[in-house]
């Protein structure tokens, strides 16, 4: 047992150093190469063979996520007609862990005389393919984590690590925000947190529990309780908000008042300055405001008068969390 767990440490430590060397070589290669992707007129088209290929595949699949347009070409297909598929406004990624991959250097005279300007993510950057780039990123490492050394490990992963760091700088150079990507997520969990708004999940109208700054005890605990949000939100008759008093507030106050709490108003049992949230705001952000603050539900407002009230159940329901 020691010593296979001695060779997954050693492997994973091997790992470690080969994306600890890409933070080393961390240049100017790197934004050339993100500044040529991102004035690409047309897509980023990848290629690769084998373990390089299937990093390819997913270097694309994450541009594509970030409105990026990238595809995956196999070197065969492309051999066998998929060129056509190629225009002179795209652009083309080669990786390759040696940089002497046959099936992509007999791409090279092809894809340039159609005019595509050639970046390649190599181990070797003093390579054929290398040398026939237009951009060269250095992915080399001193070792593979495998312990016959054959197997493509520590190569996959400081590749994988410079797709990402290429997309990291795409979504920094173009401000992409989370609205952006929810966009190309509408759905999955992803979708439901980036694409549900306050709007569509408040309680509104004869729903929405208020009272007067002047009502009573009686009053507070009839909104509260036949509203069944656990809360009531204290209000002129502008429904300007003033406050807001919970089911916990009430329990607390009869305890504190006894029998003195129906002389009590609205006024003296509300809690001044409640959180509140715009019917815009995205569910989660109305969710996350809930955690940080130890509640269960926000009033909704509009020019400092509420229009509604969304509860954390009503979050929870819709999936987002």
């Amino acid at each position: 047992m020691d010593k296979l767990l001695d060779s997954l440490k050693k492997s994973l430590g091997l790992q470690v150093q080969a994306v600890k060397n890409i933070e080393q070589a961390l240049n100017e290669s790197f934004t050339n190469v993100i500044d040529e992707i991102d004035k690409c007129k047309g897509r980023i088209i990848f290629s690769g063979v084998g373990k390089s290929g299937l990093i390819a595949r997913k270097i694309a699949s994450t541009l594509s996520s970030i409105g990026v347009p990238s595809i995956f070409i196999h070197p065969t297909d492309a051999y066998h007609g998929d060129l056509g598929m190629l225009k002179s406004d795209d652009l083309a990624v080669f990786i390759s862990n040696s940089g002497n991959t046959t099936e992509l250097l007999g791409l090279i005279n092809p894809i340039k005389r159609m005019g595509l300007k050639i970046i390649s993510i190599v181990g070797n950057t003093h390579s054929e393919l290398a040398n026939f780039s237009d951009f060269v990123l250095d992915a080399s490492i001193k070792e593979e984590a495998s312990p016959i050394k054959l197997v493509p490990m520590a190569s996959t992963t400081a590749t994988l690590v410079i797709g990402d760091l290429i997309a990291c700088g795409l979504i920094v150079k173009r401000g992409f925000k989370d609205e952006d990507f929810a966009m190309l997520h509408p759905g999955g969990s992803i979708g439901k947190k980036l694409l549900t708004y306050v709007e569509g999940l408040m309680h509104q109208g004869k729903d929405l529990p208020t009272v007067n700054l002047d009502d009573g005890f009686e009053q507070v605990l009839f909104e509260i309780s036949s509203k069944r949000l656990g809360v009531t939100f204290v209000v002129d008759d502008s429904l300007v908000l003033y406050g807001v008093i919970t089911d916990g507030d009430l329990r607390r106050i009869l305890e504190k008042f006894k029998k003195m709490v129906f002389d009590l108003k609205a006024k003296d049992m509300m809690t001044k300055n409640p959180k509140v949230i715009e019917k815009k705001a995205l569910a989660i952000k109305a969710a996350n405001l809930m955690q940080n603050y130890s509640i269960t539900s926000l009033a909704v407002c509009e020019n400092n008068k509420i229009i509604g009230v969304i509860h954390i159940h009503d979050i929870m329901k819709a999936g987002v969390i």
